[in-house]
């Protein structure tokens, strides 16, 4: 947790003045207890990066150095999506294509990403984002509870990627009232995603496998169950870039073989949210 939030303060994730998530949204999102997140804020503060005020949560004060904010992000063999969507929103074309288990990830760099835009630091001429998400009428591998008969943990799920779905569609239109030719198609596939994956201005392509472990789910009536989850946000994911002199070497073959897939599940597969 303390690595990817060192990270996410690093890249432009969360920048001066904004507010990180709250204990509860820390405590989904990296599984780990209130001892644990009250330990990294701690660490954070007392060297300066982030303040904490009762009842006003903890704001960002001051980011740790990176590279200059038009160098591309430096290939690495592991490598998480924020870097890389500060790089694609300095470019005029900005082109994403995501399939997940939820949005959220990609919901929360895109919501700074916009305020980048509205704050004039930069100017892309043009947003698309293709987003594959897995059908809500159908039960999911996962999330879901223990019990096979209850589908609180499901609907739970459920709720949670319409809002986020709705709040990347709500980007789009921040985007579009400021003159940026901004659009989100989004489309369901009925199947639990085993990966998830982004491709990132047809250049830069970030591959990871879900992992299932177990875990108590907190409901918003306060009542706690027993699940299988997996952990999305923050998580290290690998990174394999399309290079145009290069299309025959190894990461050329698996970006190649990897989009194919996502191709596949676009046309073949999924239907259009507007029809569910």
């Amino acid at each position: 947790m303390e690595s990817v939030l060192r990270e996410q303060l690093a890249n432009g994730t969360y920048r001066p003045g904004q507010l990180l998530p709250t204990h509860r949204q820390l405590k989904e999102e990296f599984g780990v207890s209130r001892d644990t997140i009250q330990r990294v804020l701690r660490k954070l503060s007392d060297e300066g990066w982030v303040e904490s005020r009762q009842g006003s949560g903890v704001r960002v004060v001051k980011v740790p150095p990176m590279a200059s904010a038009g160098h591309r992000p430096r290939r690495q063999a592991t490598a998480s999506l924020g870097p890389l969507i500060h790089h694609a929103f300095e470019q005029p074309e900005v082109v994403l294509d995501t399939f997940a288990l939820t949005s959220e990830t990609l919901w929360n760099h895109l919501k700074v990403q916009a305020e980048r835009v509205v704050a004039g630091e930069v100017a892309p001429e043009r947003v698309r984002l293709r987003m594959l998400l897995p059908s809500d009428r159908i039960r999911l591998a996962y999330p879901a509870a223990k019990d096979p008969d209850d589908d609180r943990v499901w609907q739970r799920w459920r709720g949670m990627a319409r809002r986020h779905a709705i709040e990347i569609k709500g980007v789009m239109t921040q985007l579009r009232a400021i003159g940026v030719d901004a659009d989100a198609e989004i489309r369901r596939v009925p199947m639990t995603p085993q990966y998830k994956l982004y491709v990132v201005n047809e250049e830069d392509l970030l591959f990871g496998l879900y992992e299932v472990l177990e875990r108590t789910i907190m409901l918003e009536d306060g009542s706690a169950l027993q699940a299988l989850d997996v952990l999305g946000l923050g998580s290290v994911l690998s990174h394999y870039r399309r290079e145009p002199d290069e299309p025959e070497s190894h990461e050329g073959r698996i970006f190649a073989t990897m989009q194919a897939s996502f191709e596949s599940y676009w046309e073949r597969l999924s239907e259009d949210e507007d029809d569910i």
